[in-house]
């Protein structure tokens, strides 16, 4: 199985990350893919760039803590996490989550599940640039609301099929 979980400054590819992990498999069935990218309004302001800071060392190995719990709790096939840090203008990539299983609601449960804790769990400050002020995000409510359902007992792998 392949898997990768990087942090970068550089922009990357979504769909040549997504395709690499399916190149030269017929046992594939399920490709699911989320990308993120920054916005360009927040509650109707206007952004001009997001800043995202990490703690070096930390960050990756909470990526990938969380990037093997997804392997453990679902049958899948590869798994590819890359989060940008640095300054992050409008329109560019911040985050990227592609999971490949033989069916797809592995798949799509297990880009959900890293998403949620990327969100909630992962060392990253994020800092706001509106108007030539700048301010650190808080972490918002709805997002803990998300993470809280996979932490449910579960019996074994997630079903598959």
């Amino acid at each position: 199985m392949k898997v990768t979980a990087r942090l970068q400054r550089e922009p990357f590819d979504a769909a040549a990350e997504a395709a690499e992990l399916a190149l030269g498999r017929s046992d594939v069935g399920a490709v699911v893919t989320f990308t993120g990218i920054c916005r360009g309004t927040e509650n109707g302001e206007s952004i001009a760039a997001l800043t995202l800071e990490h703690y070096p060392g930390m960050a990756e190995a909470e990526i990938e803590r969380h990037v093997t719990e997804a392997v453990e709790r679902w049958p899948l096939m590869g798994v590819t996490v890359i989060h940008r840090y640095g300054r992050i203008q409008p329109g560019e990539n911040i985050v990227l989550v592609v999971t490949a299983s033989s069916h797809r609601q592995a798949a799509f449960a297990a880009a959900e599940f890293l998403m949620d804790y990327l969100k909630t769990r992962a060392p990253f400050w994020k800092q706001v640039e509106k108007a030539g002020e700048k301010s650190w995000i808080d972490a918002k409510a709805i997002d803990d609301t998300a993470t809280e359902r996979w932490s449910v007992p579960r019996r074994g792998r997630e079903a598959s099929e």
